[in-house]
């Protein structure tokens, strides 16, 4: 009897591994999937995002992004992408004593065009047209503009790390001749490095340049990030900080952020 029992747990110790080793595999891939924007995999991540130190009155501003990720094939070779960023903010005394105000900001879809497989050098890219739609609840939450311009992603993916470049430039569009013209570039470089267990760590900067007004917005964010499974739900959580290396006079100083996205791999 006890022979039987040790030769068991033998087997069950055997078998366990690989399937431990299995599960690891799939959250690395999975991760490694979630640091490449136009990856073929539907993610839903609700971003949090607070920024502290807004002028005079040291204000807060606080926005949770839902950042719906749905990808869809085209043919063959390609797939289409489409990124919808929804903004719900909450803000108080970020222009001196301008008061609190809550609601939805203004919602930017981007759709990219992308190759299924990288190039033979590696490198996975994508290209298509950004918009912005005026769906501000309230004038200090959104720019009461309609807006549109290209997007373009380049990065590359290592064994254990991805390196790449979102950019896009939005105009706006129409608008009446008292609205201020809009014309900002969005850069965001970004290096992530994949750990063993799903985990990674994100460097990057989701820098903008307003040209109407000649001034940079430059945030720098480090977020740490795990996949894990809850039930039959595979998600990502994720937390960091980021330090303002140029902002507007009377921006923010400082803020945090924390991301849980639902995944949906593709079958």
């Amino acid at each position: 009897m006890l022979r039987t029992r040790v030769l068991s747990a033998c087997f069950l110790a055997a078998i366990a591994a690989p399937v431990a080793a299995l599960a690891d595999e799939s959250a690395d891939e999975l991760a490694k999937k979630l640091s490449n924007p136009v990856a073929s995999m539907i993610s839903v991540p609700l971003q949090y995002n607070a920024d502290f130190g807004y002028g005079s009155e040291d204000g807060t501003k606080q926005t949770l992004n839902i950042q719906p990720v749905i990808p869809a094939s085209l043919s063959e070779k390609w797939n289409l992408i489409t990124r919808v960023i929804a903004p719900v903010i909450y803000q108080d005394d970020i222009a001196g004593k301008s008061g609190s105000q809550f609601g939805l900001g203004d919602i930017t879809p981007t759709f990219f065009f992308s190759p299924k497989q990288p190039t033979a050098g590696g490198v996975t890219w994508g290209v298509g047209p950004v918009f912005l739609l005026p769906t501000a609840s309230n004038d200090l939450l959104g720019a009461d503009e309609w807006g549109a311009g290209p997007s373009v992603l380049v990065l590359r993916q290592g064994k254990h790390w991805t390196v790449g470049t979102l950019a896009n430039h939005i105009w706006s569009v129409g608008g009446s001749a008292n609205d201020p013209d809009i014309s900002n570039t969005f850069l965001q470089p970004f290096f992530a490095r994949q750990f063993p267990g799903g985990r990674t760590l994100t460097f990057n900067s989701e820098s903008t340049y307003d040209w109407e007004n000649q001034q940079w917005t430059v945030p720098i964010n480090v977020v740490y990030s795990k996949v894990t499974r809850i039930g039959g739900q595979t998600m990502s959580f994720a937390g960091g900080l980021r330090g303002y290396a140029d902002a507007p006079r009377g921006g923010p100083d400082w803020g945090v952020r924390l991301v849980v996205t639902f995944l949906v791999p593709e079958h």
